[in-house]
């Protein structure tokens, strides 16, 4: 009589294996929560953007005796018109103007825009500045709760 055995798993086994391999992955893609890891990310940018074009309006000031760029409104402030955008057609969207930062590429090289900007005549950052001068500019469309904003 002759034995023949034959080598392999038995279906049992693979359905096994691949319920364990599920079950890890699942595991794994909740640990790492890609929603909150690119929310995060945006705002991270977000952050780096404000504190961009604070510096620059920052800058411009001290270059010029302490004015500030013409179009920045009192609180509560308006919209960043994106670079390229005309001053007329920022002004009358009631929108500020900082062409002035990236002119010549002095202050700006191009005026920041939120990652998750859908509209093409607002860069989805606000400007304002207090009758003392205080400048803030913040981000409106932060995630996941934040709130971004700077003011110096």
């Amino acid at each position: 009589m002759q034995n023949t055995k034959t080598k392999g798993f038995t279906l049992l086994e693979i359905l096994l294996v691949v319920a364990a391999i599920g079950i890890l992955a699942g595991i794994v893609i909740v640990a790492i929560n890609p929603g909150k890891q690119l929310g995060d990310t945006r705002n991270s940018q977000r952050r780096v953007d404000v504190n961009t074009i604070l510096n620059a309006v920052y800058q411009y000031s001290l270059d010029n005796s302490g004015r500030l760029p013409p179009n920045i409104k009192t609180s509560p402030g308006s919209a960043i018109c994106p670079s390229g955008t005309a001053t007329t057609t920022c002004t009358g969207l009631n929108f500020a103007s900082l062409l002035e930062l990236s002119a010549d590429e002095k202050y700006l090289v191009a005026i920041p825009s939120d990652p998750s900007c859908s509209t093409t005549n607002s860069t989805c950052y606000n400007i304002a500045t207090t009758t003392s001068g205080r400048i803030t500019v913040s981000a409106p469309n932060a995630e996941q709760g934040a709130a971004i904003s700077v003011s110096r």
